[in-house]
């Protein structure tokens, strides 16, 4: 008999950011002091100032030089958001570019060699519902995007700038390493979503004609062969390993107008880091909003550096400062973190507070703090 082992001690960092990220990483620590004090969840926390576009105002960078390193030694980063501060209704706020903003981000991404990001889209009950076809209440779907190349390595330039002959390049880098160790991982997810639901769903796929598993790999290769090819190839090498996984192909708008036709006919989705990008957010919409969108930036395969978790909103700005933020989203990504740092119980009854509080007061008008502490009372 195998004897379950006490998780152990566990310390994160706390990163407010920007615009909202302080209203939700404070419901987020409201959330963290109860199950520590309460539900011997053993896990302590700092909170840093740091990115922020109040740092660069500051000090002139978005983080400290040694931001990295020190990072390092959290077993996890929660980050509310970044981006525009807020509030809208002031033009002289202090702004900055996105390719500033954001960029702790990419660096994080990829410094702690956070290489896939999974963004699980799941109609809750209680949660909008903004499709009227009653399959919809059926969505439940993982999308992972890979977080370390492609279209976002940020290589490239502008020549003769500000004049009539501009140049702008954007360089995409796509390596089979990258490849296959995002498609493997893609394929294990698939798997292990298999074992927890059971043979209780259906998906459509290409070979097999239906599955009770999918993985649907997302391309756009009659465009972009190059690396669109490279993505099919080590794909259908890897499903051999796979053969209870059903597979299918969509291009990328396809796939765009199909979340939004039949959402409910996707399990598992893997796709570049634009593609990604793209179709997480449309996947929060369809799952009730990016208020209720959580996500995270993990290595699958190591945990010697902390993962990255994040909600899939912004900053925000124009209700940044007001309290009406819908921490759900938060706490959700929160409750993903406790799962991936061993404290599994308490991030599946984090989740199940979360939808309890959804159908108990969904539909009622009520600020991030009414919102944190009904969630809290569910807990």
């Amino acid at each position: 008999m195998m004897v379950a082992t006490k998780p152990q001690p566990r310390h994160i960092a706390l990163m407010p950011g920007d615009g909202i990220g302080a209203e939700v990483v404070a419901a987020a620590e409201q959330v963290l002091t109860q199950l520590r004090d309460h539900h011997h969840v053993d896990i302590s926390w700092d909170t840093l100032e740091w990115p922020s576009t109040a740092w660069h105002q500051e000090h002139g960078r978005m983080m400290p030089e040694d931001a990295m390193h020190r990072v390092k030694g959290y077993d996890a980063l929660l980050l509310g958001a970044l981006g525009d501060p807020g509030p809208t209704s002031d033009p002289q706020r202090y702004r900055l570019p996105d390719g500033i903003s954001l960029a702790p981000l990419l660096a994080f991404r990829k410094e702690l060699d956070l290489w896939a990001c999974e963004r699980p889209a799941r109609l809750l009950p209680g949660a909008p519902q903004f499709l009227a076809d009653p399959r919809a209440a059926d969505i439940d779907m993982l999308v992972i995007r890979e977080n370390s190349e492609g279209e976002y390595v940020n290589q490239g330039g502008r020549m003769h700038r500000g004049t009539p002959n501009e140049v702008a390049t954007q360089l995409e880098v796509f390596t089979r390493r990258a490849t296959e160790r995002l498609i493997r991982h893609a394929f294990l997810r698939a798997r292990r979503r298999l074992v927890l639901r059971g043979e209780t769903k259906q998906f459509y796929c290409a070979e097999k004609g239906q599955a009770f598993a999918q993985l649907c790999l997302v391309t756009k290769r009659n465009a972009q062969p190059a690396w669109g090819e490279l993505y099919s190839e080590v794909f259908d090498e890897i499903a051999r390993e796979f053969p209870e996984i059903g597979t299918r192909h969509e291009l990328v708008d396809a796939a765009c107008m199909k979340f939004v036709q039949c959402p409910w006919e996707f399990d598992v989705v893997v796709a570049s880091n634009l593609h990604g990008d793209i179709l997480t957010d449309l996947a929060a919409v369809l799952s009730g909003g990016l208020g209720l969108a959580p996500s995270c930036n993990i290595n699958p395969d190591s945990r010697a550096m902390p993962a990255l978790f994040e909600p899939t909103h912004g900053s925000a700005p124009d209700i940044a400062g007001q309290g009406l933020a819908n921490p759900s989203a938060m706490l959700l990504t929160t409750a993903m973190m406790l799962e991936w740092l061993g404290f599994t119980a308490a991030g599946e009854q984090l989740r199940a507070a979360v939808a309890a509080d959804l159908v108990s007061n969904g539909h009622r008008n009520r600020n991030c703090q009414e919102i944190t502490q009904g969630i809290i009372a569910a807990l």
